[in-house]
């Protein structure tokens, strides 16, 4: 199975703050091991991510390259790997095709891995962009309440997202640990 994770609260650890340098950049406690539990049992692992602070000049791409590469490491370190990371560099006023809730990076995704379709994919997220990004692409969806979570699982009570079923979960690794349960697999205690 694919699975689509947003960046910046889901993976790493996210106040509101732009990450703009390598050394800002920190795992969620846990999220490292549940995307190589993921990565171990077989699934595919990609990344959408908006990431505005390029186009407002907080950061270069090759800052970005460098917190990719950062992460790449501590998962290969531990033997996982993201197949793909698709990222909108636009400042929001520039109106891409790209930046989530608009569907530009789940394309991308489909196009590299070399599918039709994302039906059966999940999209993991923090916000509601991008649980509607991943929903419109036909992605099942899933929101954690680190990073922007709790503040979007508030939001979708009163403001569901039209014909969307929203798994809520804690953490990466509480969804990861039910992932594995439900394939029959070894939780990580």
């Amino acid at each position: 199975m694919l699975i689509i994770l947003d960046r910046d609260g889901v993976i790493n650890e996210y106040d509101g703050r732009y990450i703009c340098s390598v050394d800002e950049w920190h795992p969620i406690p846990g999220s490292i091991e549940a995307v190589v539990r993921l990565y171990k049992a077989g699934h595919r692992l990609a990344i959408a991510t908006n990431q505005s602070g390029i186009a407002r000049g907080f950061y270069s791409t090759d800052v970005l390259d460098d917190m990719h590469e950062k992460m790449a490491r501590l998962l290969e370190a531990e033997g996982g790997r993201i197949d793909f990371i698709a990222y909108c560099p636009h400042h929001p006023d520039e109106h891409c095709g790209c930046r989530k809730p608009l569907t530009g990076l789940f394309e991308q995704i489909r196009n590299h891995c070399h599918l039709d379709t994302l039906k059966g994919a999940i999209m993991v997220g923090d916000s509601r962009k991008d649980l509607e990004a991943g929903f419109a692409e036909g992605c099942r969806i899933a929101l954690v309440r680190t990073g922007n979570g709790e503040d979007t699982e508030q939001d979708l009570q009163t403001n569901p997202i039209p014909g969307a079923k929203v798994a809520i979960y804690d953490t990466l690794s509480a969804f990861s640990d039910e992932v594995l349960a439900a394939e029959g697999l070894e939780r990580n205690e």
